[in-house]
């Protein structure tokens, strides 16, 4: 026998009914909002927890975090997606390949970029005065040659002209995307680099702090030289060559090395 339910059974019901849909609507809200936590935007906060004031150095644990966010990014993750057309157009078998970057975001404190390399681009050998810098490779193939100073000189190395500036070679070898993020210190970890794209590459950099003229922290930039040893004070050019050690030596690279400024179109962070 069927039985019909009273009006108040059914209010009661009834407001049972909205009371779930209202709990699973806001469950759905928690779970969208959960969702829109990019991994730029978890990037970003970190940076921003780790970077409190400019000429921060990471503590251990930091570098850690951050380099376990940067490790797991993907191209996606700054809007790009596996179309390279960008990088054959602005490729070409004439001139210096233009290299392009994006500003994702920069304060006094960090700043977070995009650089985009079409094939043979070069960013020459240049420094990163006073800065911790962490560079992850999202896209292609590159060959990353480092060097840190050699300070000071010990008697063993004679300087053959007050330009030149001996470093040590710490990285020399060819990077394919996926791989892990390298890190370089203000006086360590190869602080000294340049960048030679062997395909299109794209190249994720974090910088504590930015470069800034105000601050002397402007770039520099540098031609390396070769090193040879010599024995018994011979100092002919027939000594043998050190790779492990070269002379810096400062260059205006103004003239030639030119770069396009393009806005970034990636998920957008959110400081606040």
């Amino acid at each position: 026998m069927k039985v019909e339910a009273s009006n108040g059974e059914e209010e009661k019901r009834s407001g049972s009914k909205r009371n779930g849909e209202r709990l699973v609507r806001g469950r759905r809200c928690r779970r969208r909002t959960r969702w829109r936590v990019t991994a730029i935007q978890r990037l970003f906060l970190a940076c921003k927890s780790v970077f409190k004031v400019p000429g921060t150095v990471p503590e251990p644990a930091d570098v850690e975090m951050l380099q376990l966010l940067l490790d797991k990014m993907k191209p996606e993750d700054v809007g790009l997606s596996t179309d390279l057309l960008f990088f054959e157009s602005k490729s070409s078998s004439k001139g210096t390949p233009r290299i392009t970057y994006a500003t994702i975001y920069k304060c006094d404190n960090f700043s977070m970029c995009i650089f985009f390399l079409p094939p043979k681009a070069v960013i020459p050998l240049h420094d990163h005065p006073g800065m911790t810098v962490f560079s992850k490779l999202l896209v292609g193939s590159m060959h990353i040659k480092s060097y840190d100073w050699l300070d000071p000189v010990t008697s063993i190395f004679s300087t053959p002209s007050a330009k030149l500036r001996l470093a040590k070679l710490v990285l020399d070898s060819e990077f394919t995307a996926p791989c892990n993020t390298s890190i370089l210190y203000p006086t360590t970890g190869g602080n000294i680099h340049t960048f030679t794209a062997i395909t299109p590459c794209v190249v994720l950099d974090v910088l504590g702090p930015p470069y800034s003229k105000e601050d002397d922290r402007d770039i520099t930039y540098y031609q390396d030289h070769p090193y040879r040893k010599y024995s018994d004070g011979d100092t002919d050019q027939g000594g043998v060559e050190d790779h492990c050690h070269r002379w810096l030596e400062e260059i205006d690279v103004s003239r030639y090395l030119k770069m396009d400024v393009v806005a970034y179109l990636g998920p957008q962070v959110i400081d606040g």
